[in-house]
Protein backbone atom coordinates (compact mmCIF):
# COMPACT_ATOMS: atom_id res chain seq x y z
CA UNK A 1 0.00 0.00 0.00
CA UNK A 2 1.15 3.53 -1.14
CA UNK A 3 1.95 6.02 1.78
CA UNK A 4 0.31 8.98 2.01
CA UNK A 5 3.04 11.12 1.94
CA UNK A 6 3.39 9.98 -1.91
CA UNK A 7 0.20 12.44 -2.73
CA UNK A 8 2.72 15.41 -2.01
CA UNK A 9 1.50 17.96 -4.56
CA UNK A 10 3.60 20.81 -5.80
CA UNK A 11 1.79 21.39 -8.99
CA UNK A 12 1.09 24.89 -8.15
CA UNK A 13 3.25 27.06 -6.01
CA UNK A 14 2.10 29.17 -3.21
CA UNK A 15 0.82 32.92 -3.22
CA UNK A 16 3.34 35.29 -2.63
CA UNK A 17 2.29 37.81 -0.04
CA UNK A 18 3.35 40.45 -2.56
CA UNK A 19 0.87 39.21 -5.12
CA UNK A 20 -2.24 41.03 -6.25
CA UNK A 21 -5.81 40.15 -5.31
CA UNK A 22 -6.86 40.20 -9.19
CA UNK A 23 -3.91 37.80 -9.69
CA UNK A 24 -5.22 35.37 -6.87
CA UNK A 25 -8.88 36.02 -7.81
CA UNK A 26 -7.70 34.54 -11.48
CA UNK A 27 -6.22 31.71 -9.78
CA UNK A 28 -9.19 30.71 -8.46
CA UNK A 29 -11.09 31.23 -11.10
CA UNK A 30 -9.17 28.76 -13.25
CA UNK A 31 -9.28 26.32 -10.48
CA UNK A 32 -11.42 24.69 -8.33
CA UNK A 33 -9.47 24.83 -4.86
CA UNK A 34 -11.43 26.11 -1.86
CA UNK A 35 -7.94 27.58 -0.35
CA UNK A 36 -4.39 28.04 -1.47
CA UNK A 37 -1.48 29.15 0.74
CA UNK A 38 0.51 32.09 0.72
CA UNK A 39 4.35 32.65 1.65
CA UNK A 40 6.00 35.75 2.73
CA UNK A 41 9.47 34.91 1.08
CA UNK A 42 10.39 31.05 2.50
CA UNK A 43 7.84 31.42 5.33
CA UNK A 44 3.95 29.92 5.63
CA UNK A 45 1.43 32.80 6.71
CA UNK A 46 -1.59 31.03 6.39
CA UNK A 47 -4.24 30.31 3.42
CA UNK A 48 -6.62 32.36 1.88
CA UNK A 49 -10.16 31.26 0.73
CA UNK A 50 -11.25 31.77 -2.74
CA UNK A 51 -14.98 32.97 -1.32
CA UNK A 52 -12.72 35.74 0.89
CA UNK A 53 -10.66 36.34 -1.97
CA UNK A 54 -13.96 37.72 -4.02
CA UNK A 55 -14.56 40.05 -1.42
CA UNK A 56 -11.25 42.11 -2.01
CA UNK A 57 -10.39 45.25 -4.09
CA UNK A 58 -8.48 43.67 -6.70
CA UNK A 59 -5.12 46.19 -7.28
CA UNK A 60 -4.66 45.95 -3.72
CA UNK A 61 -1.46 43.13 -2.63
CA UNK A 62 -3.06 40.82 -0.88
CA UNK A 63 -0.78 40.69 2.30
CA UNK A 64 -3.18 43.54 3.36
CA UNK A 65 -5.76 41.10 3.99
CA UNK A 66 -3.42 38.79 6.46
CA UNK A 67 -6.15 39.01 9.07
CA UNK A 68 -8.64 36.93 7.11
CA UNK A 69 -5.44 34.24 6.29
CA UNK A 70 -6.52 30.63 7.89
CA UNK A 71 -3.94 29.06 9.35
CA UNK A 72 -4.56 25.46 9.11
CA UNK A 73 -2.00 22.75 8.33
CA UNK A 74 -0.80 19.12 8.96
CA UNK A 75 2.67 17.68 9.70
CA UNK A 76 4.26 14.82 7.09
CA UNK A 77 4.30 12.40 9.92
CA UNK A 78 0.27 12.93 10.15
CA UNK A 79 -1.86 9.83 10.21
CA UNK A 80 -4.47 10.21 7.38
CA UNK A 81 -7.60 9.86 10.46
CA UNK A 82 -5.78 12.88 11.23
CA UNK A 83 -5.04 15.10 7.96
CA UNK A 84 -8.95 13.69 6.93
CA UNK A 85 -9.72 15.63 9.95
CA UNK A 86 -8.27 18.63 9.78
CA UNK A 87 -9.86 18.84 5.53
CA UNK A 88 -13.41 18.64 7.81
CA UNK A 89 -12.52 21.03 10.36
CA UNK A 90 -11.72 23.86 7.66
CA UNK A 91 -14.12 22.84 5.34
CA UNK A 92 -11.19 22.48 2.84
CA UNK A 93 -10.37 20.79 -0.22
CA UNK A 94 -6.48 21.83 0.35
CA UNK A 95 -3.93 21.93 3.12
CA UNK A 96 -1.18 22.53 2.93
CA UNK A 97 1.84 20.31 4.62
CA UNK A 98 4.90 21.68 6.81
CA UNK A 99 7.85 19.92 7.80
CA UNK A 100 8.64 19.63 11.82
CA UNK A 101 10.91 22.54 10.84
CA UNK A 102 7.93 24.62 9.44
CA UNK A 103 9.50 24.73 6.28
CA UNK A 104 6.53 24.35 3.61
CA UNK A 105 6.87 21.22 1.59
CA UNK A 106 3.61 21.11 -0.45
CA UNK A 107 -0.11 20.63 -0.20
CA UNK A 108 -2.48 17.52 0.17
CA UNK A 109 -5.69 17.80 -2.22
CA UNK A 110 -8.84 16.08 -0.35
CA UNK A 111 -9.25 13.65 -3.59
CA UNK A 112 -6.11 12.62 -2.94
CA UNK A 113 -6.74 11.66 0.40
CA UNK A 114 -9.99 9.52 -0.50
CA UNK A 115 -7.80 7.65 -3.30
CA UNK A 116 -5.63 6.03 -0.44
CA UNK A 117 -8.31 5.90 2.04
CA UNK A 118 -10.04 3.56 -1.08
CA UNK A 119 -6.96 1.34 -0.52
CA UNK A 120 -7.27 0.77 2.81
CA UNK A 121 -8.76 -2.55 3.74
CA UNK A 122 -11.39 -0.71 5.75
CA UNK A 123 -12.48 0.32 2.06
CA UNK A 124 -10.83 -2.23 -0.33
CA UNK A 125 -11.79 -5.89 1.26
CA UNK A 126 -14.57 -7.58 1.12
CA UNK A 127 -16.55 -7.45 4.38
CA UNK A 128 -19.66 -6.56 6.04
CA UNK A 129 -20.59 -3.50 8.23
CA UNK A 130 -22.17 -3.53 11.04
CA UNK A 131 -23.24 -0.34 13.34
CA UNK A 132 -23.43 -1.04 17.35
CA UNK A 133 -24.96 1.44 19.52
CA UNK A 134 -24.80 0.91 23.71
CA UNK A 135 -24.94 3.36 26.53
CA UNK A 136 -21.45 5.61 26.57
CA UNK A 137 -20.36 4.22 30.02
CA UNK A 138 -20.49 0.92 28.70
CA UNK A 139 -19.45 0.09 25.43
CA UNK A 140 -15.84 -1.44 24.69
CA UNK A 141 -13.60 -1.27 22.18
CA UNK A 142 -11.83 -4.37 23.02
CA UNK A 143 -14.77 -6.57 23.87
CA UNK A 144 -16.11 -5.45 20.42
CA UNK A 145 -12.87 -6.70 18.72
CA UNK A 146 -13.54 -10.16 21.63
CA UNK A 147 -16.51 -10.73 19.97
CA UNK A 148 -15.57 -10.52 16.15
CA UNK A 149 -12.82 -12.49 16.74
CA UNK A 150 -14.13 -15.09 19.00
CA UNK A 151 -16.99 -15.72 15.97
CA UNK A 152 -14.24 -16.36 13.63
CA UNK A 153 -14.48 -13.09 12.01
CA UNK A 154 -11.50 -10.76 10.81
CA UNK A 155 -11.91 -7.20 11.84
CA UNK A 156 -11.19 -4.93 8.76
CA UNK A 157 -11.66 -1.80 10.74
CA UNK A 158 -13.83 -0.05 13.51
CA UNK A 159 -14.32 3.62 14.64
CA UNK A 160 -17.00 5.40 16.51
CA UNK A 161 -19.36 6.79 14.28
CA UNK A 162 -21.88 8.85 16.19
CA UNK A 163 -21.29 9.66 20.40
CA UNK A 164 -23.17 12.23 22.63
CA UNK A 165 -23.41 11.70 26.70
CA UNK A 166 -25.88 8.79 26.35
CA UNK A 167 -24.87 6.47 23.57
CA UNK A 168 -22.48 5.47 21.15
CA UNK A 169 -22.58 4.00 17.98
CA UNK A 170 -19.57 1.78 16.69
CA UNK A 171 -19.21 1.27 12.91
CA UNK A 172 -17.44 -2.72 12.71
CA UNK A 173 -16.17 -3.72 9.41
CA UNK A 174 -15.82 -7.55 9.35
CA UNK A 175 -15.27 -10.31 6.92
CA UNK A 176 -18.00 -11.96 5.34
CA UNK A 177 -19.03 -15.83 6.81
CA UNK A 178 -19.95 -15.43 10.39
CA UNK A 179 -22.35 -12.26 9.94
CA UNK A 180 -24.93 -13.45 11.61
CA UNK A 181 -23.07 -15.44 14.85
CA UNK A 182 -21.02 -12.15 15.57
CA UNK A 183 -24.98 -9.97 15.23
CA UNK A 184 -26.71 -12.47 18.06
CA UNK A 185 -23.12 -12.29 20.10
CA UNK A 186 -23.60 -8.57 20.07
CA UNK A 187 -27.50 -8.73 21.04
CA UNK A 188 -26.42 -10.87 24.02
CA UNK A 189 -23.62 -8.41 25.47
CA UNK A 190 -26.74 -5.94 24.90
CA UNK A 191 -25.38 -3.85 22.09
CA UNK A 192 -28.23 -3.24 19.90
CA UNK A 193 -27.54 -3.47 16.08
CA UNK A 194 -28.22 -0.37 14.29
CA UNK A 195 -27.85 -1.81 10.74
CA UNK A 196 -29.89 -3.70 9.24
CA UNK A 197 -28.84 -7.41 8.00
CA UNK A 198 -30.41 -9.96 5.85
CA UNK A 199 -28.23 -12.60 7.38
CA UNK A 200 -29.98 -11.83 10.96
CA UNK A 201 -31.74 -14.65 11.81
CA UNK A 202 -33.34 -13.16 14.86
CA UNK A 203 -35.17 -10.34 13.05
CA UNK A 204 -35.66 -12.61 10.63
CA UNK A 205 -37.70 -14.99 12.97
CA UNK A 206 -39.22 -12.14 14.20
CA UNK A 207 -40.51 -10.73 11.51
CA UNK A 208 -42.06 -14.05 10.19
CA UNK A 209 -43.94 -14.08 13.44
CA UNK A 210 -45.54 -11.15 13.43
CA UNK A 211 -46.59 -11.82 9.79
CA UNK A 212 -48.19 -14.88 11.06
CA UNK A 213 -49.86 -12.97 13.83
CA UNK A 214 -51.14 -10.34 11.73
CA UNK A 215 -52.28 -13.27 9.39
CA UNK A 216 -54.41 -14.71 12.29
CA UNK A 217 -55.95 -11.87 13.70
CA UNK A 218 -57.49 -10.77 10.58
CA UNK A 219 -58.79 -13.70 9.83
Amino acid sequence: MRQLSEYINNDFKPFSSTESVAQIQDFFAENTYSHFPVMDSDVYIGSISAVDAETFETQKPIMEYRYAFEGFFVRESMTWLDVLEIFARNNSNIVPILEETNKYVGYYEITDVIKFLNETPFLKETGGIIVVEKPTADYSMSQITQIVESNNGKLLGVFVSQADAEKVQVTVKTTLGAMNEIIQSFRRYNYEIVSEHHEDNYLNTLKERSEYLDKYLNM
